[in-house]
């Protein structure tokens, strides 16, 4: 999509990128989170469960946000060349790196669904491929613009992705011998965290600034629809 996206139809992009976060915030107020809560109360009791549960959903929010900060994925004109080239290919190489870190917890929570629910490992794993498509548009486009190679703008927005089923395998080595209900509820709590933060900080912003009119709410009403329709439709 990046080698035929015309650069003044930017409205794509950002419809692409809300469509996004709309997936992601519903399944996580709507799935994940709601999942998480049914484990930690099963064994916790009604309030002490949802407690432990948002608090864990928080601190995926906080440990996106110091992914951020350790990982910028935003490059200023002092960091970079002033040459337009240059600038765009420090630009798709950096947010290659950080979809990379952020893929990593979307395969574990992929893995973790699956071997707990399939039916709730659907809409998961529909959001998050629909959300790597931008993100690998947002790879690709600028390295492709720089260099004029497909192959190597291909070759970054795979290397990003290949993060996910990464951290599925060491989800399952790392995990697969303490799975109960606790690591299935910490793990859904922080995932819908991680989701949020994304959907909120990193989708929204990007999606306004190829906005060239209501393209953003447009575009997280129908993800939102979408999943809805998703999860119905898997619904068991």
């Amino acid at each position: 999509m990046a080698f035929f996206l015309k650069r003044d139809s930017m409205k794509v992009l950002a419809i692409g990128l809300s469509f996004s976060a709309g997936v992601m915030i519903f399944v996580s107020f709507m799935e994940i989170l709601p999942a998480a809560i049914d484990f930690f109360t099963t064994h916790l009791g009604a309030t002490k469960g949802k407690l432990v549960a948002i608090i864990i959903f928080f601190f995926g929010i906080a440990l996106a946000a110091l992914i951020d900060y350790f990982m910028p994925d935003h490059v200023t004109n002092d960091m970079i060349d002033d040459d337009q080239k240059v600038r765009l290919k420090r630009v798709g190489v950096f947010t290659a790196i950080a979809i990379a870190i952020h893929n990593f917890p979307e395969g574990l929570a992929t893995f973790m669904a699956g071997l707990n629910s399939f039916s709730l490992s659907i809409p998961i794993a529909v959001a998050i491929a629909l959300h790597n498509i931008p993100e690998g548009i947002s790879v690709a486009l600028p390295i492709y613009n720089a260099t004029g190679k497909k192959r190597k703008a291909f070759l970054w927005a795979f290397v990003a992705g290949m993060a996910e089923p990464l951290g599925a395998i060491i989800g399952f080595v790392v995990l697969i011998n303490i799975l109960n209900d606790y690591t299935f509820g910490a793990s859904f709590a922080l995932i819908a965290g991680i989701m949020i933060y994304l959907a909120l900080d990193e989708l929204l912003p990007m999606a306004k600034e190829y906005d060239e009119g209501h393209q953003g709410i447009i575009g997280v009403s129908l993800g939102m629809l979408v999943m809805a329709m998703t999860t119905l439709f898997f619904e068991i």
